[in-house]
């Protein structure tokens, strides 16, 4: 039984603390001013946050100027979806 509950606690987390990290985000998102400049460092990091951030966005009329992956720590999910909108940059975003 102990083991059952450790898998699942631990199956959880990732969608726990997504869940929790754009909560975070969602809340400085929409309180920043809307003409301010930002930089993301380790955000997204899923392509759901990926996709989410893009609605905020979306619904606030603003865009992204670039997405820079220096390392392959970006996830290729992540990767993929900015690469595909022109937006990935840095010395990953040829790979395929």
């Amino acid at each position: 039984m102990q083991q059952e509950i450790s898998r699942r606690t631990r199956s959880a987390l990732p969608r726990d603390l997504n869940q929790l990290h754009l909560a975070l985000l969602r809340k400085w998102f929409w309180a920043r001013k809307p003409d301010a400049g930002f930089l993301l460092e380790g955000f997204p990091a899923t392509l759901l946050q990926a996709l989410v951030f893009d609605e905020w966005l979306e619904a606030r009329g603003e865009t992204l100027t670039g997405c820079f992956a220096p390392h392959p720590l970006l996830a290729e999910p992540v990767a993929t979806h900015y690469r595909t909108q022109g937006l990935l940059q840095g010395a990953f975003s040829a790979a395929a």
